[in-house]
C-alpha cells in the first residue's frame, strides 16, 4: 500500500471537463485546491454527504478544503454529473 505524501498542500486542476489527478491520497491536515482551467464554470461538491461545497468556480478561480479526517470524499462538478473525482485521506 503506498504511503500518503506529508501533510501539507496539493493541487487539482479541473481542465477539459475533467480533474486532474482524478484520485488523490493525503495525509490529514493536507489542504487540497482545486483551480478552474476551464471557460465554463464548475462546481467541487461532495457525492451524497460531505464537507466539499465549492459553490460556481468561474474560469481561473480556486476552492481549497483542509481534510483532517481519515477517509474517501468522492465528489463532482454538480454542473457536470459526469466530471468525478476522489480525495483518499490517511
Amino acid at each position: 500500500m503506498p504511503k500518503a505524501p506529508a501533510a501539507g498542500s496539493q493541487q487539482v486542476t479541473i481542465a477539459n471537463y475533467a480533474f486532474s489527478p482524478s484520485t488523490l491520497t493525503v495525509s490529514t491536515g493536507t489542504t487540497v485546491t482545486w483551480t478552474n482551467s476551464d471557460t465554463d464554470s464548475h462546481t467541487v461538491t461532495s457525492s451524497g454527504s460531505g464537507p466539499l461545497g465549492s459553490g460556481l468556480l468561474s474560469q481561473g478561480a480556486s476552492y481549497s478544503y483542509t481534510f483532517t479526517t481519515p477517509g474517501t470524499y468522492a465528489y463532482i462538478c454538480s454542473i457536470h454529473p459526469y466530471m468525478h473525482g476522489t480525495v483518499v485521506v490517511q
